[in-house]
């Protein structure tokens, strides 16, 4: 089978098979670093990716739910719990989890909680993809294959990716990619295929050694350009069910997004190896994990609204809400983020981002 890449999607995907080579080194010589991020993109995924299919739980049970597997209360819990339950099946797996329809079934069951009545089914009756308009109005904008069609669909699915892989003419993460997409257009799930789609991708990434997912958040880096995938997933939808779609869009948003955070892992990686390189040089054990004091920092002055320090611990388990009250004191006498109300209703905002709201 011979395709024809564009050069930018040719481009792309050097870039990330170069950050892949990469990142063999950065495992074997900045264990404590990838540690420390390890856990908040976890915390992350979850919550973006549940959040971006409208599942979203209050901040305090975050942390519980996610990083202490706290007994779920409601359905919106189970799910994130369960999305959480699926990224350990795929992480914890001694081998590659093989891509069959069962292991499909099995993440979907994963990340609707295992307690809906469809859970871990195909769609019995017909779905369709409806975008909200800004007035409110809604409008049809693909229509998937039916019931019928799904089991089968998914079965060839699953055997054309390994015949592709196997053939290896075509580079692995275009083929990835295409699996993806036309996942999202079969649409096998009457609810739940968004977040299965990226369980997918965090999966056959996973197996074929890109494994930046364990430590930058995909899903958070989908949900930031959320606009720009739903328009790229209906563009590239346009003739699908003809075989007459163009599928290039589709690649180059999902190579830019493995590159984006391949391109924020390394960057991490060399600002926290070089902080933690000049507290060793001085002997300032003083601070209290330097690592650590960097990435609340950054993540206080990437907050773009509102945000308590419950938020903020939720999102940094491994670290002590004294720190972070320390880290959020030394950036309100700096003039960078300010603080009102009190008790639980206090809440941050970062100046700058007041300023150019004003």
């Amino acid at each position: 089978m011979q395709i024809s890449i564009p050069v930018s999607t040719a481009w792309l995907m050097g870039s990330c098979m170069e950050y892949r080579g990469k990142q063999d080194f950065w495992i074997q010589q900045k264990p404590e670093v990838l540690s420390a991020l390890r856990e908040q993109s976890i915390i992350q995924s979850v919550e973006s990716s549940n959040r971006i299919e409208g599942v979203t739980i209050s901040s305090h049970r975050l942390r519980p739910i996610i990083v202490e597997k706290a007994k779920p209360k409601d359905r919106p819990e189970e799910e994130l719990a369960g999305y959480r339950r699926a990224l350990d099946w795929i992480s914890n797996s001694e081998s590659d989890l093989k891509l069959t329809p069962s292991t499909i079934l099995k993440l979907h069951e994963f990340s609707q909680g295992g307690f809906s009545g469809d859970a871990g089914k195909w769609k019995s009756k017909n779905n369709e993809i409806i975008e909200i308009l800004p007035n409110g109005d809604q409008k049809i904008r693909f229509i998937p294959i039916s019931p019928q069609e799904t089991p089968k669909a998914m079965h060839t699915l699953c055997k054309n990716y390994h015949l592709i892989d196997e053939d290896g003419q075509i580079p692995i993460l275009l083929n990835i990619a295409t699996l993806i997409f036309d996942f999202l257009c079969i649409h096998p799930f009457r609810d739940g295929n968004g977040r299965v789609s990226r369980l997918v991708t965090n999966l056959l990434l996973k197996n074929n050694n890109f494994i930046v997912g364990n430590y930058i958040s995909l899903e958070r880096l989908v949900e930031q350009t959320k606009v720009e995938y739903y328009e790229i997933l209906e563009k590239c939808s346009q003739g699908w069910h003809e075989n007459k779609n163009d599928i290039i869009p589709w690649w180059n948003y999902f190579l830019s997004t493995l590159r984006r955070a391949y391109k924020e892992l390394e960057q991490k990686v060399d600002s926290l190896s070089q902080q933690t390189r000049e507290f060793e040089q001085k002997g300032d054990w003083e601070n209290i994990k330097p690592v650590k004091t960097k990435i609340i920092k950054k993540m206080i002055l990437q907050q773009t609204g509102r945000f308590t320090l419950a938020e903020l611990s939720t999102h940094l388990p491994s670290t002590s809400r004294q720190l972070i009250k320390k880290v959020l004191s030394d950036l309100k006498k700096s003039g960078k983020v300010c603080l009102s109300g009190k008790g639980r209703g206090a809440y941050w905002e970062v100046f700058n981002h007041k300023e150019n709201l004003s």
